[in-house]
């Protein structure tokens, strides 16, 4: 059985022209990185502003599992089933983070024989985007410090720091370090942390911002720190913003490139969904809707973190209504839920797929909230026997779903084509009637309460003293009125981990609030959710390797 790298490595690739040209893109309007990749230019946005939209799908899963959903598989190869069916659509996917795939969880480019090419440029350094998040982020933190160090003109407490550092990497050595260390030409002493890329409010900014003007605007409302006196100080007052967006002007621009089967895929950006809001760029999106007739995107980890925040943060803020949600999950994974060990999954077992089909359930309820039309799509392994299947189908009828086994990741596209006119036939259904599921004019604790209460199916949220306090103080500096990201452990509906399934009487606990003035969102902390992952025993950056002519290996 072939590898994925060695799948991708055998794909026949078509020129990154030629992906363009078969969208109606001009090559004016792309800045090739190479011959399989390219920026597309601001231009073609202004080309485009005036075409019709295509038909929004958001594909999402279950709470994850060590059994494996294949949520970013089974865009990749829903597109490609679309393009099988005749249909004209186009994948709009995040970009890989460096962390995972050096890590344990792996890339972003999905899988089989449905993946993203060139998956080894997707998941290392591609177009410099990550590299380009980061030198922003980090310049903004060495201009605060640096005001600090010549003569502090701002009165900022450097007790009350609310920026830190970052690097696209698992490192936990820098979750908690000492600066300016050495002397008084080193700076002033200080603790400080790091935190991965992807958790940045720089990239959320990346993934939010509409045009250049709004990316500028949005890092000018960064707020990085307190004065002694306790008023805050954002970007701009340190002059930041304007160095950021010059960083940053071409990492503002989507990165397209092709599957396996030559569809086209527009990556870009790529926030963690139980830190940040998971989702790839407005931008993106946008432009994947005006070029095809179909965008189908992906949002991270289970519904209840990355399809949430897709819902109530991105489709706000950009006007998105998206017409479809293809809900992933696998009947090892369900059965995991039910209480099976991870070894005991390719044994029959239908009571237990009877007893974890309610985080399935639970799922496709809360999408139905927000006034959108569910698909569930079972990615099928050869292991699932005939009776799992004639129940999972059965629960499925009984819940008024169109439920497809999909074999995208060993048949690609061919294997979707069932998904894809499903999905299609729901869409043409006209049934979606999309909104968010909280007016985010209300008081942050009682939108907090709402997505606990009506999509983690807490009894309620219990508040500690530095959260009821950071809430009044983002309150009463005028953002009290914004949307509300909330992280937590992708692992369970609740923000315990171990609890699967769909988990009864409890509470969520937030520990503390911070405010993403530029991104647009108050960020609600529960449970130990680390924003600088560490390395596993044994990464999988062990298993990569380069040989002397530059073909990689091991990577996944």
């Amino acid at each position: 059985m072939l590898s994925d790298i060695e799948i991708a490595q055998q794909a026949k690739m078509l020129k990154i022209t030629a992906v363009a040209e078969n969208l109606g893109i001009d090559t004016d309007d792309i800045e090739p990185y190479g011959h399989y990749k390219a920026k597309l230019s601001e231009s073609l946005f202004m080309k485009t502003a005036s075409d019709p939209d295509g038909k929004l799908i958001l594909v999402t899963a279950i709470n994850p599992t060590p059994a494996g959903e294949g949520k970013t598989t089974m865009s990749v190869g829903l597109a490609e089933a679309m393009a099988k069916i005749g249909k004209n659509a186009v994948l709009a996917l995040r970009e890989p983070s460096l962390g995972p795939v050096f890590g344990i969880k792996g890339g972003a480019a999905g899988g089989g024989y449905a993946q993203v090419v060139p998956m080894e440029d997707i998941n290392l350094h591609f177009t410099g985007d990550m590299h380009a998040i980061t030198a922003a982020n980090n310049l903004l933190c060495a201009l605060l410090d640096n005001h600090m160090q010549q003569g502090n003109a701002l009165n900022i407490d450097q007790r009350r720091i609310m920026i830190d550092r970052c690097l696209d990497m698992n490192d936990r050595a820098l979750r908690n370090i000492v600066i300016g260390m050495g002397g008084k030409v080193n700076g002033v002493p200080r603790q400080d942390s790091f935190r991965i890329t992807v958790a940045t409010e720089v990239m959320a900014i990346l993934c939010l911002a509409s045009d250049l003007t709004d990316l500028k605007e949005r890092l000018g409302r960064i707020l990085v720190a307190y004065t002694y006196d306790g008023k805050p100080v954002y970007a701009r007052d340190l002059g930041a913003h304007g160095a950021m967006t010059a960083l940053l002007k071409d990492a503002l621009k989507p990165n397209l490139v092709q599957t396996l089967e030559n569809t086209p895929a527009i990556m870009h950006g790529g926030p963690f969904a139980n830190i940040a809001h998971g989702c790839n760029s407005v931008r993106a999106t946008k432009l994947a809707l005006k070029l095809g007739d179909y965008c189908i995107t992906e949002a991270g980890f289970g519904a209840d973190l990355g399809a949430e925040k897709f819902f109530d943060i991105k489709c706000r803020f950009a006007g998105l209504k998206p017409s479809c949600a293809v809900l992933v999950a696998t009947i090892r994974a369900l059965k995991y839920n039910g209480g099976v060990p991870k070894a005991e999954l390719s044994s029959e077992n239908v009571d237990a797929l009877k007893k974890g089909i309610v985080n399935l359930q639970t799922h496709i309820e809360n999408i139905r909230k927000f006034g959108v039309p569910v698909v569930v799509a079972i990615n099928r392994f050869h292991t699932d026997t005939d009776a799992e299947i004639a129940y999972l189908k059965e629960f499925c009828e009984n819940m008024g779903v169109e439920v497809s086994l999909a074999e995208i990741f060993a048949k690609g596209g061919e294997g979707g084509i069932d998904l894809a006119n499903k999905v299609c036939a729901v869409i043409e259904k006209g049934q979606a009637d999309f909104k968010p599921i909280y007016d985010e004019k209300l008081p942050i604790k009682e939108k907090i309460g709402i997505i606990a209460k009506e999509i983690y199916r807490a009894d309620g949220v219990t508040f500690t003293a530095q959260a009821e306090k950071a809430i009044k103080e983002i309150t009463d500096l005028g953002f009290g009125e914004i949307p509300v990201c909330v992280a937590k452990t992708q692992y369970s509906l609740s923000d315990d981990p171990n609890k699967l399934g769909k988990p009864e009487n409890f509470n969520i606990t937030v520990r503390d609030v911070k405010l993403s003035a530029g991104a647009g969102f108050v960020v609600a902390l529960t449970g130990d959710i680390m924003v600088m992952p560490g390395l596993p025993k044994a990464p999988a950056a062990l298993q990569i390797d380069c040989d002397n002519n530059g073909n990689i290996s091991g990577l996944f």
